[in-house]
């Protein structure tokens, strides 16, 4: 956040005067009781920062009239759906006002031309069944989409379980409707297949997490519903040999719609948290889970292939296939479970949505067990092998200072790695605040420096989301704050 002129008398006088205006120019859409405040002051990194006030976003021309008062007295503003990101991205750090844009729920659906225009506080799921239900589809499926908005996946290009195939968030944006940070209005792309007329901003504010504009509107690219979807289930006797199985199935022409990788002490979690073996006889093998899908005969040729593939593999222990839609979520459960059940090992968790390419998977899993043994702490990882994006965990116990500067060495080793591999620090949660540190492994001084100015350029006062991205901080010096939220199962 930029330096305010004044000292703290002069701001607190500012701020008051600023939040009367506010209060004026958006009658009973501006709380700031406690219980709201805390609500808008955290995220799923769980560190709480209080705003002043929040604002109900009630239609998108609020965004601008507050953008223009926050602008002229230099307020920090946080936009913010359902909070469900890991990163601190909805964290409200410098305080100021939150932007709660999640009752902008608007949903218009073109069957012709399929393609959809989303109020961003339309829920991910939600959206999915709609369009599902007229044969059409969205596929990015971030783990959080039953509460997860459109506008939270644009703000950090989401991505999930089908990013293999179908690919992320971006893919999809044709258009974004929204406001500067000086309170202009602006529409960066249309609802339209083609579009290149002048600099493409579009792409720029995917991915920037409310640090360049504020988004209120979507413009969505859908494709044809999948006719018929098939789900197996393999178990293997080591990560290595898994991790073989993907790169050699790509070689053999299959394109698998979701490949997810367990590796053995995450699949040792969930074991203990279900009570019963994954695979009867093979317990504690390292898994792959694999969803085929497309027109039925394509289907059918793709799982023929995938069967003889593993077969001539020869390195697969046992194998499960769904054979209806019940047995399939029972599959998946299983990748459901991996989550909560970590807990398991430590009270707490660094997720860490590292990507590397395919052919270095199996060395960074490597990598986790060599980790493991070096720092004293559990290593478990799951994740997109389809598309080489791991979810490498860090398990330590929050109340032990040890443990936390365990944990803080160890993912700074893990992120030295995975740049070391060809990698990326971050595939679909952002930098947010917890990423930070990494920054400066992932991207030399130059192109930081080239980020900031693009972010001076588009927002010069530094009112928008401050705090993120570029600014030092470390997570490991504050602490979690004790709290439920929606999407919490343990």
């Amino acid at each position: 956040m930029k330096a305010k002129l004044g000292n703290d008398n002069e701001r607190k006088v500012i701020e008051a005067k600023a939040l009367s205006a506010l209060k004026r120019r958006l009658p009973g859409q501006v709380l700031v009781d406690d219980e709201s405040r805390f609500r808008a002051s955290l995220d799923n990194l769980r560190l709480s920062f209080l705003p002043t006030a929040v604002i109900q976003v009630k239609e998108a021309n609020d965004v601008g009239k507050v953008l223009k008062l926050a602008n002229r007295f230099e307020i920090p503003v946080t936009a913010r759906g359902a909070g469900s990101s890991a990163t601190g991205s909805a964290v409200p750090l410098h305080g100021g006002w939150v932007l709660d844009l999640s009752a902008l729920k608007s949903m218009k659906i073109d069957t012709v031309g399929r393609i959809a225009t989303l109020g961003v506080g339309v829920v991910t799921a939600e959206f999915q069944a709609a369009v599902e239900a007229m044969g059409l589809f969205f596929p990015p499926d971030p783990s959080s989409k039953k509460y997860s908005t459109i506008g939270g996946n644009v703000a950090c290009n989401a991505g999930g379980m089908r990013c293999v195939k179908y690919g992320v968030t971006r893919d999809y944006v044709l258009g974004l409707e929204g406001f500067l940070a000086n309170g202009e209005p602006f529409t960066f792309g249309l609802p339209l297949k083609k579009y290149v007329s002048g600099l493409n901003l579009r792409d720029l504010l995917i991915g920037s997490e409310g640090t360049l504009g504020v988004i209120t509107s979507v413009n969505i690219k859908l494709i044809p519903k999948p006719d018929k979807r098939w789900t197996g289930m393999f178990a293997f006797k080591s990560e290595a040999t898994a991790l073989k199985a993907v790169v050699g199935l790509f070689k053999a022409g299959i394109s698998p719609s979701i490949l997810e990788f367990l590796d053995r002490q995450t699949v040792g979690c969930a074991e203990k948290y279900t009570e019963k073996a994954i695979f009867e006889g093979h317990s504690g093998a390292s898994i792959l889970l694999i969803e085929l899908d497309g027109k039925s005969a394509e289907v059918r040729v793709q799982r023929k292939a995938l069967l003889e593939f593993m077969e001539g593999l020869g390195k697969s222990l046992a194998h499960r296939e769904a054979k209806t839609e019940a047995q399939a979520e029972a599959l998946w459960q299983v990748r459901r479970t991996c989550s909560q059940s970590m807990f398991s090992l430590a009270d707490t968790k660094l997720n860490e949505d590292v990507v590397v390419p395919l052919e270095k998977q199996a060395e960074l899993i490597r990598y986790t067990l060599t980790l493991k043994k070096e720092v004293g702490l559990a290593t478990p990882t799951f994740g997109h092998a389809g598309d080489g994006n791991l979810h490498v965990h860090i398990m330590y116990n929050r109340g032990s200072k040890v443990d936390a500067k365990k944990a803080k060495v160890g993912i700074t080793k893990l992120m030295k790695k995975v740049v070391e591999l060809g990698g990326v620090i971050t595939g679909e949660h952002g930098i947010g605040l917890a990423k930070i540190p990494f920054m400066s492994i992932q991207h030399s001084k130059a192109e930081i420096a080239a980020m900031r100015s693009v972010k001076d350029a588009l927002d010069p006062k530094g009112i928008l989301n401050p705090g993120k991205i570029f600014e030092p901080f470390e997570v490991w010096q504050h602490t979690p704050v004790e709290v439920k939220l929606p999407w919490d199962h343990r």
